[in-house]
């Protein structure tokens, strides 16, 4: 009796939506049928409204808060299971609760093994996500995960701007590794900023490591939330002499005041993608879709090919 060939379907959860469908696109696919019930407190339910018994189930959906994000992917990861959908991979262009990889003071959790329990507990055969906060996330895990980096979507368009005197900066020492990749695929300086805060999302002094007078400098992040962090290290750096600043940030969170101190920043340009949907526009701000790159690897995972050209760092 011959094997059955295996099936893929795409479905999202709903704030995710206008990627998925970019996503599917590129798969060559079409979004399945997913509607959900929401009672009057809020508690809600999905259901898959086709069959996907025996079939290799893709569901996207980043996780940012608030938690009702990962709620859902978790319901819809657990349906898909009993449902007997055959692998269930859970598509998370951003990994949510990332900051919390580990103890950094006394009587914290760490939320980002938790939410990697709870996605496998749910059902999750497979992880495929991009940019992790940290690297070893993934070792939070038993179950294969496929970490993607930006870099492949944002290494082509550095080169179009055709920059004199390019230097790469890192916005705190934590992405150091992150910036000496990109100088080395750029083949250009580093700079790093040294910076110490009060509590969350608060800095109370920044310093510069490095020469950038006369350069034109891209700091790379992550992720962008309040934007203090990066609109802080920019204006540090044209007061140091740069002839201009710009960011590239993989997941624009951009909670609070972030847009107005874009905005107000010495910051020429933002550079992000699509993983996160934006809250607003800003005219500093220049998304790049990552849904060409999500769906060649969901290609190349449903008939096992290889995937490690997407590693560029």
């Amino acid at each position: 009796m011959s094997t059955p060939n295996i099936e893929a379907k795409i479905f999202t959860c709903t704030q995710s939506r206008a990627l998925a469908e970019k996503i599917a696109k590129a798969f060559g696919s079409k979004l399945g049928n997913v509607i959900t019930s929401t009672y009057s407190d809020g508690e809600f339910q999905p259901s898959y409204e086709e069959s996907i018994r025996g079939d290799r189930v893709f569901i996207i959906g980043s996780t940012n808060p608030s938690s009702e994000n990962l709620m859902e992917m978790l319901l819809m990861i657990d349906a898909a299971k009993r449902a007997s959908a055959r692998h269930i991979t859970a598509v998370m262009p951003y990994f949510g609760w990332a900051r919390q990889d580990r103890k950094d003071k006394p009587r914290v959790p760490i939320a980002a093994k938790l939410v990697a329990k709870m996605l496998e507990t749910a059902g999750a055969t497979r992880i495929i996500t991009m940019d992790l906060h940290a690297d070893q996330i993934q070792g939070f895990f038993e179950k294969p995960v496929d970490h993607l980096f930006a870099s492949t979507i944002f290494l082509p368009y550095l080169r179009s701007l055709n920059l004199d005197n390019l230097t790469i900066a890192s916005p705190d020492m934590g992405g150091s590794k992150r910036a000496y990749a990109y100088s080395k695929a750029l083949e250009s300086d580093v700079v790093i900023c040294y910076k110490q805060r009060a509590k969350a999302n608060v800095i109370s002094h920044m310093e510069l490591i490095g020469d950038v007078t006369g350069k034109n400098v891209v700091l790379v992040d992550d992720m962008v939330d309040t934007a203090g962090t990066l609109t802080k290290a920019a204006d540090l750096m044209m007061e140091r002499g740069a002839l201009s600043v710009r960011a590239i940030c993989t997941h624009p969170i951009l909670s609070g005041s972030a847009y107005e101190r874009l905005e107000n920043s010495k910051l020429e340009e933002l550079i992000v993608t699509d993983s996160i949907p934006l809250k607003q526009t800003s005219s500093k701000i220049k998304v790049l879709s990552c849904a060409d790159l999500f769906g060649e690897v969901m290609q190349n995972v449903h008939f096992n090919k290889s995937i490690s050209n997407k590693f560029l760092m």
